[in-house]
């Protein structure tokens, strides 16, 4: 490992958290061996995908410090298929014995017929480290000053501030994916993230606001984010609401702030277009490849190799690597996405989305970076032609039923507009509508691009992802009373 704060730039060989190079971890010959292995009772498809992640966690509460420390896990899954059945095993041993015994174990489950022969793995594709402060590298005293800078800005905010919550969380993941198909490839990837929740009290009760800095990055990420400008921002949220209104009732335009309506088009439509959901007939997108699904003002994106951005990779957690993918261009639906066992059952290419939470869960069709394309209106122009209506500046989470697309999103930062201009805060509410039909009803989008980081959660596991779109207005949308 580098000295402690020295720099580890692209084009280093990644050395694992254990201090082990990508060759040292499971040696080429070995994992011919466990592939051989998963398929000498008979399968189609054989995978071995190993892990090494160290994370690092820090927390401030009331300025005091909770949380200061660390954790390293390290193991790996091996995946066999034989028609629509798949067998899986995973450990924490990676001798030869513990990677062969987990073979044996996944084959088992999908037993075929006689043995198959791997493809030989090709040249080892090394996806190098792009961060340029490894978190690890980081004194323990930096990142205690980071939490007493965000909480002392917060705090300056107004004396309405009653608790502010500070929180550091950082790691470093390493992976190696081999396949029987000969996909050999490594990737190493580093994510930093600050979260400042602040809590103000007044007569209306206690008001919450919240901001985070999180990026595909090293603790550079500090260098180019400014900590104190993003708790007061924070601050200020919590404070304006306990002024806030309730918000008014029924059908309305409603506007969403650059970045802030990006995990909305997330749940309303992403997840429709994973083929999982597609190849189920369980998403309202089925079938619909060529049609007019949204208005001509949309084009949606998803997209794994924005650098930087919370949902960035280099190759996805099949091997495969990340790619640009339009799903809706100018309004016409043109493709899913597609992870290595949907493509198969599609007669197609994976496009790179094949994600898991870790080496003890098999990959599914996962998004990366879901995002909207910025148009041509200014934004300020957007809300000076809304008569009446409400300005989203922050949503909260929500939920989707991707068969029908019908969802409902809580609003934690929004405002009242009248006569083309922002007046009072509103208290918590929430959006209700269907995504096709909204998707419809956008009828102008911003210049003022932006991508705001979340946690996705499908099927029992959690990753990172990024969510983005310029303002926007949607014509009518349903507006209920206070958010649950």
């Amino acid at each position: 490992m580098a000295a402690e704060g020295s720099p580890v730039r692209a084009g280093v060989a990644p050395r694992y958290a254990s201090g082990m190079t990508t060759a040292e971890l499971i040696e080429h010959d070995t994992i011919d061996r466990v592939l051989a292995e998963a398929l000498a009772r008979g399968g189609e498809f054989a995978e071995v995908f190993c892990e090494d992640k160290a994370s690092s966690f820090a927390s401030m509460d009331q300025r005091k410090v909770e949380e200061l420390g660390n954790s390293h896990e390290r193991g790996a899954g091996v995946r066999v298929v034989v028609g629509e059945t798949t067998g899986f095993a995973h450990t924490s041993d990676l001798s030869e014995r513990g990677l062969l015994e987990a073979a044996r174990t996944a084959s088992s489950v999908a037993r075929g017929g006689g043995a198959t022969t791997p493809v030989a793995l090709g040249t080892l594709a090394v996806h190098p480290v792009r961060a340029h402060v490894i978190p690890g590298d980081v004194a323990k005293e930096r990142r205690v000053e980071l939490l007493e800078a965000a909480d002392d800005a917060a705090r300056s905010a107004g004396s309405s501030i009653a608790q502010v919550m500070v929180g550091i969380g950082d790691s470093r993941r390493q992976i190696i994916v081999a396949n029987s198909d000969g996909t050999y490839a490594t990737d190493d990837l580093v994510r930093t993230r600050m979260n400042v929740i602040c809590v103000a009290s007044g007569d209306t009760g206690m008001q919450t606001g919240f901001e985070p800095i999180a990026k595909t990055s090293g603790f550079e990420i500090f260098e180019r984010e400014d900590v104190p400008a993003k708790a007061r921002k924070a601050a200020r949220q919590a404070l304006s609401k306990l002024e806030a209104r309730s918000a008014p009732v029924g059908e309305m335009p409603v506007v969403l702030a650059g970045g802030s309506g990006g995990i909305l088009f997330h749940e309303a439509c992403g997840h429709g277009l994973e083929a999982d959901a597609i190849l189920k007939e369980a998403s309202v997108y089925a079938g619909r490849v060529g049609q007019l699904v949204a208005s001509p003002l949309v084009t949606l994106v998803d997209d794994g190799t924005m650098d930087l951005e919370w949902g960035a990779l280099a190759i996805d957690d099949e091997g495969r690597p990340a790619a640009r993918n339009v799903l809706i261009e100018n309004g016409v639906l043109t493709d899913y996405m597609w992870d290595w066992l949907q493509s198969r059952k599609g007669a197609r290419a994976s496009s790179g989305n094949g994600r898991r939470e870790s080496y003890q869960c098999l990959p599914m069709v996962r998004m990366t970076n879901t995002f909207l394309l910025a148009g041509t209106e200014d934004p300020d122009e957007i809300v000076a032609q809304t008569p009446r209506g409400i300005y989203v500046a922050q949503l909260s989470g929500g939920q989707v039923n991707t068969a029908t697309g019908d969802f409902t999103f809580g609003t934690s930062e929004a405002y009242l507009i009248e006569d083309g201009k922002l007046t009072a805060p509103l208290r918590d509410c929430q959006l209700i509508g269907n995504g096709p039909e909204i998707l419809a009803r956008v009828d102008a989008i911003g210049t003022d691009f932006a991508m705001s980081p979340g946690t996705c959660g499908k099927d029992g596991q959690s990753v990172p992802v990024g969510c983005g779109q310029a303002t926007m207005r949607i014509s009518a949308m349903t507006v209920g009373g206070a958010a649950a």
